[in-house]
């Protein structure tokens, strides 16, 4: 659905609510730009405010008969996917946190490869031990903008970048670009694999026993996208046998990681908690992209970040 440039109006709606200080700064996000704040059941757009709450968006949604775009707060939708239709305009937060995420990942690179991880719970004088990030390989799944964002980190590296994606469309920045049928390929000489793509059905559990078998002993598997893109008891056996390095996770399948994981008591896997991006980094730079799709609503311009309602991402 589209809607003609002289038929925009104003009327945003920001819901539902249950996360104070989002709200607060995304309904100041539209004020900022002249958008007027209306009840749902008078919107044009919804702004939703909670990516925690998919289980009531869709009666949310049924509330406002006149929405016509709607705004979706992470860049990932899966809990939106049952929702998304060719009625409305859907955009997402793609692209707004891909800077942080890329920080993540270059953070992540570099204590698995200087070995970090283990000086951190030594409790007397270790031995000498690691490599340089400076130089090194690394395979990467996915060609968004988190992967455009850890490029352009990883340029004063001089890094050896594989992308795998769809196609085998060139990605400015990458030595090389692969497509996702040459997967255990683009793996093989890597020392890091970092997982980027956004999860569908195609992508989940991507990452298996028989891409895990493809990586080098030496080499670390680095996830930042979503859990599901791992088989996670696969790869539990391949840093149980040492069939690679080890693991740098943010992101788990189940999430939350429960306590009784086999994972926890690894000491070759390191585990954040979804931390690539928080509320408080994130929160400026949603309120920002929400400011400027307001006033691109309003002006007539086209949105960013929009979903692409077929592949659900």
């Amino acid at each position: 659905m589209t809607a003609p440039e002289s038929d925009r109006g104003n009327a945003f709606a920001v819901g539902p609510g249950t996360r104070p200080e989002m709200h607060a700064a995304l309904v100041s996000a539209i004020r900022s730009v002249g958008g007027a704040l209306v009840p749902i059941e008078r919107a044009e757009v919804l702004i939703w405010d909670d990516p925690g709450a998919a289980e009531v968006f869709g009666d949310y949604l049924a509330g406002g008969p006149g929405v016509r775009w709607v705004q979706l707060p992470w860049a990932g939708i899966e809990a939106f996917l049952p929702h998304l239709d060719h009625e409305h305009i859907w955009t997402s937060g793609k692209d707004v946190y891909s800077r942080p995420v890329a920080e993540w990942i270059v953070a992540a690179l570099l204590t698995a490869f200087r070995d970090f991880h283990e000086f951190a719970r030594a409790r007397s004088w270790p031995p000498q031990s690691g490599h340089n990030l400076l130089g090194s390989s690394l395979t990467v799944l996915g060609a968004g903008g988190i992967t455009r964002a850890l490029l352009e980190l990883l340029e004063p590296w001089g890094c050896h970048v594989t992308v795998v994606r769809r196609s085998s469309e060139p990605l400015a920045g990458a030595e090389a670009t692969l497509s996702t049928d040459r997967l255990h390929e683009a793996v093989a000489d890597a020392d890091a694999v970092v997982v980027a793509l956004a999860l569908t059905d195609d992508t989940r559990g991507i990452v298996d026993a028989g891409v895990l078998d493809a990586m080098r002993p030496d080499a670390w598997l680095v996830n930042v996208a979503r859990g599901g893109h791992v088989v996670s008891p696969d790869l539990v056996e391949a840093l149980r046998s040492g069939s690679i390095a080890g693991a740098f996770l943010d992101v788990t399948d189940p999430e939350p990681l429960p306590d009784d994981h086999p994972l926890w008591a690894l000491d070759n896997c390191v585990i954040t908690p979804h931390v690539g991006n928080t509320p408080r980094m994130g929160l400026p730079l949603l309120a920002h992209r929400v400011a400027t799709n307001a006033r691109n609503w309003i002006d007539g311009r086209p949105l960013v970040g929009v979903v692409d309602v077929d592949t659900g991402y």
